[in-house]
């Protein structure tokens, strides 16, 4: 395959390329670039972040589950490029020295590639913001103070190179197109044929090829597939990359409905759902890592199918419509319907999710993200509710669950249970007992088949103390 982008503001032009190759093993193994380490080889220890940019801005990202067809008329920014071309260290580097931020070094690359871009997007919520970066010596007292240190530094001219080369053509971008190209598979796995890979550039060119090729992977973030590669050394065949498909990307908003293209970034939705559902983007915060929501797309979290899925929960609670594509027929269906098993959803071969919308509404919304570490961890349990009381009575009840099924599933009885009676503790009684008649969940290495049913009825009891004014947080709760 043929891409060209930006590497620490070079331009690089690379023709006939395995479209597996990820960004980390280019580095390491073609450019010399070590310093980007190779940590978890699955996008959780932040290792190998480095830095992304173009139109969208730049964000952090994990090199190590990212595929270099998804670099096509981007820049690429590493480590090694965060120092001025003359050695002078960026703030964030100083700071780390002044404030003895690093001890064995191995995570310290990837430290500074997160704070560079924090620092270079004026974001000061440090927590949250290096969330997605492992250390095991240091501890994170030093490096945050670090972080803090370095915020009010002005941004180096240097840095401010990518953003305005974005603004214009790539050199050599011309290299790729929507069409068929192809690459020797090799390497992982030891097999050599010809391996077929695409760039569309619209949906309409998307709709036709995945029509034409279902049997092909689609590859937007690359935040599930990239393990296919890293971890199980699956051959993939051909391969459609989703990246130059701008009009998936977009968020349109009517008097009505909300609607979000399948490409939307979990990191873009955050801040709608800020302003729509508060309670939604909390839980989206700590999805994955910092790195891992710049990336991963609201409808690869869809279309994956997994039955903890951390968003689908909350949106089949807001009532979700999903918008399916085949070539130039669309369908509609409730989103709560498309997932039929475990494993399978009601997907047509060469059908794709182009959108997921939801109507606008008074924001009952509350979503419980149950897992044992507080960030990047995987849920246990995920609730979301979104009930409706008027004059202490319960009018509207969509409950709906991740990590109780083999799917995402709503609370059909226990809904039942709730609407048109009193919201009170009588009733909340009856409706907790109603979700063993929903969930026969699964004991597995997370939690109990008992655990995962008391929990589920506590977050029950859990939305109406907040709904009625009582504190349930326990990092806002102080005795």
């Amino acid at each position: 395959m043929n891409i060209a982008f930006l590497l620490n503001g070079r331009n690089v032009a690379l023709t006939g390329i395995d479209p597996r190759t990820t960004a980390l093993d280019w580095l390491r193994d073609t450019q010399g670039l070590t310093a980007t380490k190779e940590g978890c080889n699955e996008g959780d220890c932040g290792a190998c972040t480095v830095l992304v940019t173009d139109d969208q801005g730049t964000r952090a990202v994990n090199a190590c589950i990212l595929f270099l067809p998804q670099l096509h008329g981007r820049a690429l920014r590493t480590v090694e490029g965060i120092a001025g071309p003359d050695g002078t260290l960026h703030p964030v580097q100083q700071a780390m020295v002044d404030h003895h931020g690093s001890q064995c070094g191995f995570c310290t690359p990837g430290f500074i590639a997160q704070m560079a871009a924090n620092h270079l997007n004026g974001d000061t919520d440090h927590e949250t913001g290096l969330s997605g970066n492992l250390c095991r010596c240091t501890g994170y007292a030093p490096i945050l103070r670090a972080a803090r240190a370095a915020a009010a530094a002005p941004v180096p001219d240097w840095m401010l190179a990518d953003a305005a080369h974005g603004a214009q053509p790539f050199p050599g971008s011309e290299l790729s197109s929507g069409g068929e190209v192809h690459a020797e598979r090799g390497g992982r796995g030891g097999q050599t044929a010809p391996l077929a890979a695409h760039r569309p550039q619209t949906a309409d060119e998307l709709a036709e090829l995945y029509a034409a090729h279902p049997d092909a992977t689609l590859v937007a973030g690359a935040t599930d597939v990239g393990l296919w590669v890293t971890k199980q050394n699956r051959a993939l065949g051909r391969m459609i990359f989703l990246s130059g498909v701008s009009d998936l990307a977009q968020i349109t908003e009517t008097d009505d409905r909300i609607t979000i293209g399948a490409g939307v970034t979990i990191a873009r939705l955050i801040p709608l759902m800020d302003r729509l559902h508060p309670s939604f983007a909390a839980m989206l915060k700590r999805y994955g890592s910092p790195q891992v929501r710049a990336v991963a797309t609201i409808g690869g979290n869809i279309a994956n199918g997994s039955p903890i899925g951390d968003a689908p929960p909350a949106l089949i609670a807001l009532g979700a419509t999903l918008h399916l594509r085949h070539g130039a027929t669309c369908r509609d269906l409730p989103l709560e319907a498309f997932f039929l098993d475990y494993g399978r959803q009601d997907r047509r071969p060469g059908e794709f999710v182009e959108a997921v919308s939801i109507p606008r509404q008074p924001d009952h919304l509350r979503v419980y993200k149950i897992s044992k570490r507080f960030d990047q961890d995987i849920s246990a349990v995920c609730g979301a509710f979104h009930i409706a009381v008027t004059d202490d009575r319960v009018t509207e009840a969509r409950i709906a669950f991740g990590g109780m099924a083999g799917t995402p599933k709503r609370a059909a009885h226990v809904e039942a249970a709730l609407i048109g009676q009193p919201w009170d503790g009588e009733t909340l009684g009856r409706a907790s007992a109603a979700f063993a008649q929903d969930f026969t969940p699964l004991s597995d290495m997370r939690a109990t088949a008992a655990y995962r049913l008391t929990i589920a009825a506590n977050l029950l009891r859990r939305y109406h103390a907040e709904t009625t004014g009582i504190a349930t947080d326990i990092r806002g709760v102080r005795p």
